[in-house]
């Protein structure tokens, strides 16, 4: 049985108003400051305790914005710099953590082309460095101003190198990384009709600089076609013993190549991509007539790939270049038959080796037309 209070249903008068006010007031004269914020810091303007100044009224804001206002030295001096702050503001675990910057920070940056040209072409940057244990933060900014000192350039790993020494030197760390990935167009001809067009390879250039020791890497993703050697065979074991028409299966396919550049003779993209298609030449087309289909089936039938041939044969290739020292190749054969991928790691070297996967890092080898 539920019993109601007459007493819960009545709207508060003017005199419960001031009984629940002078309860209040009677509380915080006793109460900090400090107290009285933390139950509603709207109750510092509403009650003046007894003995106490009331707290200062809430200014009137200036709500346009003030285009003709100049920071100064001396008004900059006084801005807050929380990521510069002392080490007593550090939340967590006092550790140095390895990486620290930004991610996707896009510019245009020319760069040269071993045919004696300049292409203008969309970079996206990863910068970061290390940060010890006892300091709170780094200015992200500093990464991107460093970089634009250098931008109108036409990029090199020296040009690199002189942006990650700015930064370094701006945020005083000990270890830094700068990363730039791009879309880099070569003008590839058909197999038989004559035509071309562009191809688009996925590019990184990468600065690592760890202990003092510096290292540049080359990454490239080379899109090829993957026939598979057990299909074809029972392919054609079809036509042979039953006159069965049959197909192999074929797919398109990733192999995401990295190598360390030794010495100080240049590796240029189209060194490496002419690496990639001596490998395995079934690389995917871009302009196509009849004649051209059919010159690509012959390829793909006169070259049966699985994911284990891929790195090994990309592995032969790199081995015969003197200008590369370490290297990793990763493929992905996106299978038409089953429903999951084939995949294949194989290293050279300590740079890439990895007990653990990133569990993504398969996904990633996944290009769209």
């Amino acid at each position: 049985m539920n019993i109601h209070s007459p007493e819960i249903d009545r709207q508060p008068d003017h005199d419960d108003a001031a009984e629940a006010l002078e309860r209040l007031r009677t509380w915080a004269a006793q109460a900090t400051e400090q107290e009285i914020a933390a139950l509603d810091p709207a109750l510092l303007q509403l009650l003046a305790p007894k003995g106490k100044a009331p707290g200062p009224a809430y200014p009137e804001l200036v709500r346009s914005y003030p285009e003709k206002f100049v920071a100064s030295d001396a008004y900059k001096a006084t801005m807050p710099d929380l990521q510069n702050g002392p080490a007593s503001l550090i939340r967590g675990a006092r550790q140095q953590i390895q990486h620290v910057g930004i991610s996707n920070f896009r510019l245009p940056i020319r760069f040269h082309t071993r045919g004696n040209g300049d292409l203008s072409l969309e970079a996206r940057v990863t910068g970061t460095v290390s940060l010890e244990a006892d300091k709170k933060g780094i200015n992200m900014s500093r990464i991107m101003r460093s970089f634009y000192k250098h931008s109108e350039k036409t990029f090199s790993f020296g040009v690199i190198e002189a942006a990650l020494d700015d930064y370094k030197a701006d945020l005083g760390s000990l270890d830094a990384r700068i990363q730039m990935r791009l879309s880099y167009p070569v003008k590839v001809p058909s197999l038989r009709s004559g035509l071309e067009g562009y191809q688009y390879y996925d590019i990184a250039l990468e600065l690592i600089e760890t202990g003092g020791q510096r290292k540049k890497i080359l990454h490239l993703d080379y899109v090829y076609s993957s026939t598979c050697p057990c299909s074809l065979e029972l392919s054609e074991h079809a036509r042979r013993e039953r006159l069965q028409l049959a197909t192999p299966h074929s797919q398109r396919s990733v192999a995401r190549l990295s190598v360390v550049i030794e010495g100080a003779q240049l590796l240029w993209f189209e060194d490496m991509i002419d690496m990639a298609r001596t490998a395995v030449p079934t690389e995917t087309q871009v302009m196509v007539k009849r004649e051209d289909e059919q010159a690509f089936a012959e390829l793909n039938a006169a070259n049966p790939i699985f994911v284990e041939d891929a790195a090994r044969l990309f592995c032969d290739q790199l081995k015969r270049d003197a200008r590369v020292g370490d290297f990793r190749v990763i493929a992905s054969h996106q299978e038409s038959l089953h429903s999951h991928d084939a995949v294949s790691i194989l290293t050279e070297g300590p740079t890439f080796a990895s007990e653990s996967l990133d569990p993504r890092l398969f996904s990633t080898l996944f290009h769209v037309g």
